[in-house]
């Protein structure tokens, strides 16, 4: 599948999922996109479990919106908005994100001077200024958060690609609910034959808060790692992928045993119980993967 080739004004569709938990948040998301230059817009804000309709202070008018009756998962609700965008290309953006000026007709300026690259996640900055978590950078070696590379994952906050190679990879992964499904999202661009890219040199920003180490996210985190793997490795290789992250996250447990049970509750769950929508990637896929630096085993 090849990146659309360039137009006078290249069109994005741009999902925002929401709560509506962050009312002012929203707004300056929502602003950050409709101030964007050099791109059409057509923007959808989708509730997940709540009616941005009802918004006050109210969104504004170029914003679409969609509600749905519950909070059907990160993934889930990403996905739902999808259909109601147009566009040759498909941004997705968190209500407590936001991308810097100029940043979509940038991205999309990188995957039409090299068609290669089939997703781009932009730097993201601390909103207050702050310096970058390195949690955000989605690679092992973490190094600059200037420094552009290939990646295996991303950030699902703020980033870009073409809407031809999201719908070739299947969208987001609905039964997820959270974690692990822009890991999911990085390996099958790279299975459309392109690469999943993050882009030091431009920049979205969030702001900088502890993330909670609760229970459910320690049962997700073990059972969607276990998913991941059964729904998008060659047979032969799961048992090395789990192999490998079970092994990395008891020596995590021996720094901070915080999470023990329900991280295993999680595990064996993934075990257990079938997610579907099992696609696994071509060896050509684990080869390309491979030769650039991270083989789907670790």
């Amino acid at each position: 599948m090849s990146v659309p080739e360039a137009t006078a004004l290249p069109r994005v569709g741009a999902v925002v999922l929401t709560q509506g938990r962050r009312p002012d948040d929203l707004l300056r998301a929502l602003e950050s996109l409709l101030s964007q230059e050099g791109v059409e817009l057509d923007v959808v804000c989708v509730g997940n479990g709540w009616d941005p309709a009802t918004a006050d202070p109210a969104l504004p008018d170029a914003v679409r919106t969609l509600a749905l009756p519950e909070n059907v998962g990160i993934p889930a609700g990403r996905n739902a908005g999808v259909p109601l965008v147009s566009g040759e290309w498909i941004a997705f953006l968190d209500d407590d994100a936001a991308f810097t000026p100029g940043m979509l007709a940038a991205a999309i300026g990188k995957m039409h001077a090299d068609p290669t690259i089939g997703l781009v996640q932009p730097r993201v900055d601390d909103a207050a200024g702050g310096p970058t978590p390195r949690r955000w950078i989605p690679r092992i070696r973490k190094g600059d958060p200037a420094h552009s590379s290939d990646v295996f994952s991303c950030w699902e906050g703020a980033l870009v690609l073409p809407r031809a190679v999201f719908d070739e990879a299947g969208g987001w992964g609905d039964p997820y609910w959270y974690a692990h499904e822009g890991v999911e999202l990085a390996w099958r661009v790279w299975d459309t034959g392109h690469r999943a890219w993050y882009a030091g040199d431009l920049a979205a920003t969030h702001p900088v808060i502890q993330p909670t180490r609760h229970s459910q996210y320690w049962r997700l985190n073990a059972r969607n790692r276990v998913w991941l793997a059964k729904r998008n490795l060659p047979w032969v290789l799961v048992p090395f992928y789990v192999g490998s992250w079970t092994a990395l996250q008891q020596v995590r447990f021996l720094r901070s045993p915080a999470g023990f049970r329900a991280w295993w509750g999680g595990w064996a769950e993934g075990w257990r119980v079938a997610p579907g929508g099992r696609r696994a990637m071509r060896w050509r896929t684990v080869a390309r993967m491979t030769r650039a630096g991270r083989p789907p085993i670790v």
